[in-house]
């Protein structure tokens, strides 16, 4: 049989993937923003993200691994075995796919947004890309501590789906790790919101925040006071990503006693197969 999995296969499921991810994650802010709170609020946005998450993975999990994020594709290659020529192209498939999303909810929404802002102001960017303090100024938040915070919730993102995913470790079945990991999407954005709207994703960020730009939005890179902002949730995620990662390589996995036939670091585990359960039946 012909091999199907190839590079332009596992591109085109990063593409898709990270769509799945944006149409629900862009969608949900723009439904919540639009409705003016009569049509959800911050929990429903981090579960529309959490369940954009998983179903991304769901799509593409099978052929690329779905990273869906380019920290994560970033933290694969330097401490798993994700080969580092296929990081850029990823990349560049998950920045489009996010694009191409966010072009779809843009289209979608475009009636709402324009009556409740028919300028395309920062009011309504937050619908497509972060900002420090959701775009609220008065919280004050600065530069530095946005970039902190990228930094930090991308690391908790990066330990927790290198435990989840770590067959070595107590990974859960194959068909329940999309699941894990949309909940720890979820807890992330419950409990770092505030900053920086918990973007932990350079595609989720940059690839709305161009589709809203080549759409009206002028103000697209910068912060409502005119600071540049679009570099902080590219590069904080990068970083983040690497130090969670290497953070669970140093705290746990060195520690996990080694397997024969243990899977791939940062792929989804497969189930065991029939055969392989049969001993312990028999035992039972």
């Amino acid at each position: 049989m012909l091999k199907r999995r190839t590079l332009i296969g596992e591109l085109s499921a990063e593409f898709a993937g990270t769509a799945i991810l944006i149409l629900f994650g862009v969608g949900v802010v723009a439904q919540v923003v639009t409705g003016d709170g009569g049509l959800g609020d911050h929990d429903s946005i981090a579960w529309g993200w959490g369940i954009g998450v998983m179903l991304g993975i769901y799509t593409a999990g099978r052929i690329s691994g779905a990273h869906l994020n380019p920290a994560v594709s970033l933290a694969m290659a330097v401490f798993s075995d994700f080969e580092w020529r296929k990081v850029l192209p990823y990349s560049v498939a998950q920045i489009l796919g996010a694009f191409v999303a966010a072009l779809i909810v843009r289209f979608a929404y475009g009636d709402a947004i324009t009556s409740v802002d028919p300028g395309h102001t920062h009011a309504t960017q937050g619908i497509f890309s972060t900002l420090p303090g959701n775009g609220d100024a008065g919280l004050g938040i600065s530069l530095t501590t946005a970039f902190a915070d990228q930094v930090i919730g991308t690391a908790i993102l990066l330990f927790l789906i290198m435990a989840i995913t770590d067959a070595k470790n107590s990974a859960p079945l194959a068909w329940f790790s999309p699941v894990a990991i949309a909940f720890v999407i979820v807890g992330i954005g419950m409990a770092w919101g505030t900053n920086a709207g918990y973007a932990i994703n350079p595609a989720r960020d940059f690839g709305p925040r161009l589709a809203s730009f080549v759409t009206g939005y002028d103000g697209a890179w910068v912060t409502a006071a005119g600071d540049l902002y679009f570099w902080i949730p590219i590069l904080g995620p990068l970083v983040g990503g690497l130090i969670g990662a290497g953070a669970y390589k140093v705290l746990i996995s060195r520690f996990l006693p080694a397997e024969e036939e243990a899977e791939e670091v940062g792929t989804l585990p497969q189930e065991a197969d029939e055969e392989s359960l049969e001993p312990e039946r028999r035992t039972a």
